[in-house]
């Protein structure tokens, strides 16, 4: 990013993030974490349906195509959509951590316009921990890893519990998530950025 501000760098005690041993293995898709997920589920017919894969290290890699129904301008990806895969992308690296984590700050440079129908490659890695706070950034390349770059992000997530969810959701579907007879699926939809 040109200007990152002050918020999103680590500070100076900031640790080097740490693989968690029961980490998804490098090259392992993560699938959706919650299926009505904007970002990652299935169930959404104008999501993005992201896929996401488990990277070396603290990184992950995604990719998604650019449909119709996510123009801003005619035949152009929406910068909010865009922003939006970068967001899903930076959430996903929490799965690697084995972390419960939601955006703090999220900023967005756009470097160029994306069509629809291209694919949009995405790279992220989280860059630092300190505390409760998790600092990652990512890129999105047009049509593969080397395409040229059109959008960059820099984040900073903060731990959660559980109950924040909980707390904050709305019941019906909480209850749902809640109610799902496979532990796995049910841990999972509370496991990334809401």
């Amino acid at each position: 990013m040109s200007r990152t501000s002050a918020a999103l760098q680590p500070p100076a005690d900031a640790v080097a993030p740490v693989r968690h041993p029961d980490a998804p293995a490098p090259g392992e898709l993560l699938g959706a974490h919650y299926e009505q997920c904007f970002g990652c589920g299935g169930e959404q017919s104008h999501g993005l349906q992201l896929e996401a894969r488990a990277g070396e290290g603290v990184t992950v890699t995604a990719e998604f195509t650019v449909r119709a129904a996510h123009q801003g301008a005619p035949g152009l990806a929406h910068g909010g959509v865009l922003a939006t895969a970068l967001d899903e992308t930076l959430g996903s690296l929490n799965w690697l951590l084995r972390t419960i984590a939601v955006t703090g700050r999220l900023e967005t440079d756009f470097a160029l316009p994306v069509p629809v129908d291209t694919v949009l490659y995405l790279e992220a890695e989280v860059t630092a921990v300190a505390g409760r706070k998790i600092y990652s950034t990512a890129t999105g390349r047009i049509g593969g890893p080397d395409g040229p770059v059109a959008v960059r992000a820099d984040a900073l997530f903060i731990e959660v519990k559980v109950d924040h969810f909980i707390d904050n959701g709305r019941p019906e579907e909480i209850r749902a998530a809640m109610n799902e007879p496979d532990q796995i699926r049910r841990v999972r939809a509370f496991e990334v950025n809401p």
